[in-house]
Order: C-alpha cells, then sequence, then structure tokens
C-alpha cells in the first residue's frame, strides 16, 4: 500500500503552523485540507483529550457560523495524534488566505467564556471530557503564532 499523504510529511523538521496538508478534487470543486499544528510533533507534550475535544466544539462552532466562510466548512477535527487540527474547506485555498479566518477562530477559543457549545449529554457523545481552561491556554497559543505567522509555518518543511 502508498503511504497516504499526511504520513509523507517530516514530523522530526514539522513545526507548529498552518499548512495546507492537500488538495482533493471532488467533480469539479477543490477541497482544501488544512493542518493546524499546535505542538511540534514527537517533542512537545501532545494535547489530552479534554481540550481537544473542547476546542473540537468551539472552532466547529465558530467556523459554521462565519458569515464568510459557514457555507465552505466541510469539517473541523482533531488530528489522532492530538499534535493539532485538520480543517476542510470548500475551494482551492493557501494557508495565507485562511490565517486571518483562523486566527478569529482562536481569539475566539482563547477568550470564551462560559459554557461549551453543545456539552451536554443530549448533544454529545462524551459531553463530559472537556477542558475549557486548557481550551483557552491552546486558543491562545495557537493565536500568539498566527499573528506572527511567516512562510517557514505556512509551507511544510522540506
Amino acid at each position: 500500500m502508498e503511504k497516504i499523504t499526511s504520513f509523507t510529511i517530516d514530523h522530526i523538521k514539522l513545526q507548529p503552523g498552518l499548512y495546507v496538508s492537500r488538495k482533493d478534487k471532488v467533480g469539479t470543486e477543490t477541497v482544501t485540507t488544512f493542518d493546524l499544528r499546535l505542538t511540534k510533533p514527537n517533542e512537545e507534550p501532545v494535547m489530552n483529550t479534554a481540550e481537544v475535544h473542547t476546542i473540537e466544539h468551539l472552532a466547529a462552532t465558530y467556523l459554521r457560523n462565519d458569515p464568510n466562510w459557514k457555507d465552505r466548512v466541510l469539517y473541523f477535527g482533531p488530528m489522532g495524534c492530538r499534535t493539532g487540527f485538520y480543517l476542510l474547506l470548500a475551494g482551492d485555498y493557501t494557508s495565507g488566505e485562511i490565517v486571518p479566518l483562523v486566527l478569529d477562530c482562536f481569539r475566539f477559543i482563547r477568550d470564551f467564556r462560559g459554557e461549551v457549545p453543545g456539552a451536554s449529554a443530549k448533544d454529545c457523545g462524551n459531553y463530559l471530557d472537556m477542558n475549557l481552561p486548557m481550551a483557552n491556554y491552546w486558543g491562545g497559543k495557537y493565536a500568539a503564532l498566527l499573528e506572527t505567522i511567516d512562510d517557514t509555518r505556512l509551507n511544510y518543511p522540506e
């Protein structure tokens, strides 16, 4: 079997950043998958499931309510390795084009207080596994990176 695209990235060189993971054609449309990498793989501690789950709820809610992007958001969810998230958008985009969207999303996560959307037994299959303070922390950490991001963190390392 061939390696899937995400396993061909050199995770030893990979830094936190915002990368185009892949572009797929679905009929005549393009779907762009973004790698929102929050931690340095295999060097920094990974995120715990509770904060990953909370970030997922907050980001998915934010992105699907953004008036300019909501109709292009196909999916937001965690990587199995817990070092980041995938964002799938309908359309052909570069990492640089979506920095403002992702930055606003992670500022929202950083600043969010109150009841996490969808965090109830009726709405979620594991609603007790949430950690809002740590989601706020990761939101702030990633937002700070995005505020000064450059091409070295927008394109996968060679």
